[in-house]
């Protein structure tokens, strides 16, 4: 491959997870999934979230109250490397040069116990969480990868990192919305994600993968050709 890859955990590693084919399709043919419309209030939370976490930063507690006695170390102090590491332009990246090829990623946000980093991603849902395995074979490759990131820059990772699950349990007068915080702790790997990372940059020197028999935009499109 000559020119340079760029993938992110969700809309590359994620991508190839679900369907080879599709991934293929995106980076190679500048073909990409229908897209539907995209709820803004995820986002939004997201936005508030951090500024609230923002406000314990570097304090004596160091966490939101919440999360005290729930999750491992404090909040990473340093509010400009936070920053940093939350832009996509500015954040971790992990690059394989013999390939050349880099995973880049933005953090939500990251613990520090003793010298050891823990990624932290915030997730908002309308309904509870499911168990741990369920949390670990949806966002399991998004934390291996910050993990691999934190890694690959020098810094002392742990082998676990958190998910903060926001969902909602009722709506007050004024329209305040009380929201319930679950948080889970996930083991994380970066030999496995170093190894799907591999995997996906061979998947696009090679062939176009053959359809994806559980894809429903592979499925979609052969049954349209049929169709015609």
């Amino acid at each position: 491959m000559k020119k340079p890859i760029r993938l992110s955990p969700t809309s590359g590693l994620n991508l190839y997870n679900e369907c080879p084919k599709c991934f293929w399709m995106q980076y190679n043919k500048g073909v990409h999934r229908p897209r539907g419309i995209f709820p803004s209030l995820p986002g939004g939370m997201d936005e508030v979230i951090k500024k609230y976490f923002d406000k314990f930063r570097g304090t004596k507690k160091g966490l939101p109250p919440e999360l005290v006695g729930k999750v491992e170390g404090k909040l990473v102090p340093d509010m400009k490397l936070m920053e940093k590491w939350r832009n996509w332009r500015t954040g971790l990246e992990y690059t394989d040069k013999k390939r050349n090829a880099t995973l880049f990623g933005a953090l939500d946000d990251c613990l520090l116990d003793g010298d050891t980093y823990i990624p932290l991603d915030y997730k908002t849902r309308g309904y509870p969480p499911g168990p741990t395995e369920e949390s670990q074979r949806y966002y399991g490759t998004q934390l291996d990868s910050y993990a691999l990131m934190l890694w690959a820059n020098g810094y002392k990772v742990s082998s676990s990192a958190y998910l903060v699950y926001y969902f909602p349990e009722e709506v007050g007068e004024n329209g305040v919305v009380k929201f319930h915080v679950e948080p889970k702790k996930l083991e994380v790997s970066p030999k496995r994600v170093k190894k799907l990372f591999e995997e996906a940059l061979n998947c696009l020197a090679g062939p176009m993968p053959a359809h994806h028999t559980s894809c429903i935009y592979c499925c979609w499109n052969a049954e349209l050709k049929e169709f015609d």
